[in-house]
């Protein structure tokens, strides 16, 4: 269902407009838009440097059973990096808002709708799970492991991302080392509302020197990109600048209208998938 990019640009979608919400089923409410042009600006033209999932999590989903009563759950949607398409977020939430008053026979029919829609609107198949209120308990909450990035004390005066930062020390012996930040924060690239993450960098090679590093995820902090592409950016940014043989990055951002999105790509042959684990701030 890819449609042409000038029609499915961020400028043509419903961000920062007014937006009625529609209360019955209507799965025209998605809005995908090609992955492509942005990854085209980061040079990647041809296969993809990476292998990923976007994991979106739904947590204001609620629809009426047969006899009308209202039901809720939280969905986790997995999106594969490849995908031709990303849905712009408001437009999933509008999606989501379009089953409140719909009436359905059940969390099978429900699951239904969501893979059918939702794989259209990615362009390819998505994995779609619901957690039924009487297992929201079973929820954990869990912070990103690694050496944390932000108790180095630097001093900063540039917030666009600058590649040039980073840096390796290539005379070192390699290592495999797991970096954290809470301190990830972007713009919505149509809107420039606050998007904040946490992100997370697995590595094996060169040591990354760890304040270069630090700088250029708070470079992030007035730029404007999608979740998506801002993970894609940082990814990439690495692989260039600091050459690791293997590499992978994952973010969680905390959740704006109902919506977490945590996208995570890798180059790791053997990379386990990342854990859905909410954080404290999500």
């Amino acid at each position: 269902m890819t449609a042409p990019e000038n029609n499915n640009s961020p400028a043509q979608s419903l961000l920062g407009k007014p937006a009625s919400y529609a209360t019955h089923y209507d799965a025209s409410l998605l809005f995908p838009i090609p992955r492509s042009g942005k990854r085209e600006e980061l040079g990647i033209v041809t296969s993809l440097p990476f292998f990923g999932l976007d994991i979106w999590n739904a947590y204001e989903v609620s629809w009426l059973n047969a006899r009308g009563k209202p039901q809720v759950a939280i969905a986790t949607v997995t999106v594969p990096a490849d995908s031709p398409n990303i849905v712009e977020s408001k437009s999933f939430k509008l999606y989501l808002n379009s089953f409140n008053q719909t009436r359905l026979a059940g969390t099978d029919a429900l699951l239904s709708l969501l893979h059918t829609d939702l794989s259209a609107g990615f362009d390819a198949p998505v994995r779609v799970t619901l957690t039924l209120q009487e297992n929201f308990s079973s929820l954990s909450v869990q912070e990103l492991g690694g050496i944390l990035l932000d108790r180095l004390d630097i001093e900063i005066d540039s917030y666009t991302p600058n590649p040039l930062l980073l840096k390796a020390d290539r005379q070192a012996p390699p290592v495999e080392e797991i970096l954290v930040s809470h301190l990830l924060k972007s713009n919505c690239l149509v809107t420039g509302q606050p998007d904040w993450g946490s992100v997370q960098i697995r590595y094996i090679g060169a040591p990354i020197d760890q304040e270069s590093l630090l700088r250029y995820l708070i470079g992030f902090r007035e730029h404007n990109e999608f979740h998506e592409q801002c993970v894609e950016r940082i990814f990439i940014d690495i692989l260039q600048q600091c050459k690791p043989q293997k590499l992978s990055v994952y973010a969680r951002y905390t959740r704006r209208g109902g919506l977490d999105i945590n996208p995570w790509r890798s180059n790791f042959s053997t990379s386990q998938k990342p854990s859905n684990a909410r954080n404290e701030r999500q």
